[in-house]
């Protein structure tokens, strides 16, 4: 087994990173290299802006490089519960600004030619329990008919020929698409490179200060000024932008993959081939790779990944779950597990946005992989003064209670939420 994500290790590592040091001035910084960044330095680049990316680690280090490989549309809450909260008019502007999300991904694949197996598979929402199917069932009737008509609600009959496992029912969306993370990153900074863009890895934003209404960022490998900056770094944000820590709570998310299924167990398990996710609070998601690896994960653990006996713990916790949801892929090898971190804001709704001279997109809350590109590239059209397509301009984001540093909260999180599991 190796405790590695599966799309660094399938896919080409980024070559095309800047050698020099990090001096001279930019028109705009982005701070953080995945989907976000990458994302917004491409559409900085192509309107001919000087664009410089810091990544303190590599191209895709972080959670573009180890979250589930999802491309899912929708809301990561419930459609009514988002009205509720948000207001009809802004709940269905985010919900279209997801569904927009993979529209984009798609016309940068066929642009650049980044050959990452997109797909539109679709994606099912299925119901662990008999009173989860009523939520779904409601909660789909105002997403049909108000937002969304490209989604279905299936009976626990008709999934049959969807899962082989059972569940009461899902709710469809056709929308959702799945693609090889690895891939797509290492595709789209060659673009943003293409395009103009300066990428540099290994510099790690180490102070940040102003001076004469210029930004001045030291990093590991030099400094540089900036006329603007734009942090996208997720649940891997530093204590130098501790307005946004404050705001993020990062949490572990694990995954495994298994070996490749053959053509048998495939149609056993996963014949729709579809991505997936149940209902349950500490829930799972899942879907096949290209090559038919079953890749499954969760929230194993209410911690950070911290090391490889950290990882091989939530590992065991998540061979448990999917034996439960498979039975007849019980004893079936894993081949991969890794961690990673997911940015989480306290009500689980991602911000964008401009705060204290600083550009920022994150707290995708488990929906980055899809939303991430296309919101890095709507904070880029802002800062270039085009037409302001925020879903999120204006959404008050309080910091999180007690938090400073590191979520010492999280375990008692997780109890809760198992507590609310048991009885829901």
């Amino acid at each position: 087994m190796k405790y590695s994500s599966y799309w660094h290790d399938t896919a080409p590592r980024f070559a095309g990173a800047a050698a020099f040091p990090v001096e001279g001035h930019y028109d705009v910084v982005v701070v953080g290299g995945g989907f976000t960044g990458l994302g917004a330095a491409r559409q900085l680049a192509m309107a001919g802006a000087k664009v410089l990316v810091l990544e303190a680690e590599t191209v895709g280090f972080g959670a573009s490089g180890r979250n589930g490989g999802h491309l899912n549309n929708g809301l990561a809450h419930s459609y009514i519960a988002a009205k509720a909260e948000l207001g009809k008019e802004r709940a269905i502007e985010l919900y279209r600004a997801l569904d927009a999300s993979i529209d984009t991904l798609e016309e940068i694949i066929a642009d650049e030619k980044i050959d990452c197996n997109f797909r539109r598979a679709g994606k099912l929402k299925l119901a662990s329990k008999p009173q989860h199917f009523e939520g779904l069932a409601k909660n789909f009737e105002a997403v049909h008919f108000e937002v969304d008509p490209d989604t279905a609600l299936l009976s626990a009959s008709d999934l049959k020929d969807e899962i082989g496992s059972p569940f009461h029912g899902a709710m469809l969306s056709k929308k959702s698409a799945m693609m090889h993370m690895g891939r797509y990153i290492a595709g789209l900074a060659e673009a943003a490179k293409r395009r103009g863009a300066v990428i540099v890895e290994g510099a790690a934003v180490t102070e940040r200060s102003q001076s004469g209404g210029r930004h001045v960022l030291k990093t590991s490998k030099g400094t540089v000024t900036a006329d603007q900056v734009m942090i996208a770094t997720g649940a891997y944000t530093t204590v130098n932008f501790g307005y946004f820590r404050r705001r993020i709570m990062a949490v572990g998310s694990f995954i495994v993959a298994t070996r490749p299924l053959t053509d048998v167990e495939v149609a056993t398990a996963m014949p729709g081939n579809r991505t997936c996710v149940n209902t349950m609070n500490i829930g799972n998601y899942w879907r096949l790779s290209p090559e038919n690896r079953l890749i499954f994960g969760g929230r194993a653990r209410f911690s950070a990944t911290s090391d490889q006996r950290s990882d091989a713990r939530s590992g065991a916790i998540l061979r448990e779950s999917l034996a439960r949801i498979f039975p007849q892929l019980a004893g079936v090898e894993i081949d991969y597990c890794w961690g990673g971190l997911v940015d989480i804001t306290k009500d689980r709704y991602p911000r964008a946005g401009y705060h204290d001279g600083i550009w920022y997109a994150m707290g995708y809350s488990g929906h980055g992989a899809q939303l991430s590109t296309h919101l890095g590239m709507t904070i880029a059209d802002a800062i270039l003064g085009r037409p302001d397509r925020n879903p999120l301009k204006g959404l008050d984001w309080p910091a999180v209670p007690g938090h400073f540093g590191k979520p010492w909260f999280l375990p008692l999180v997780g109890l809760y939420y198992k507590t609310l599991d048991r009885f829901q």
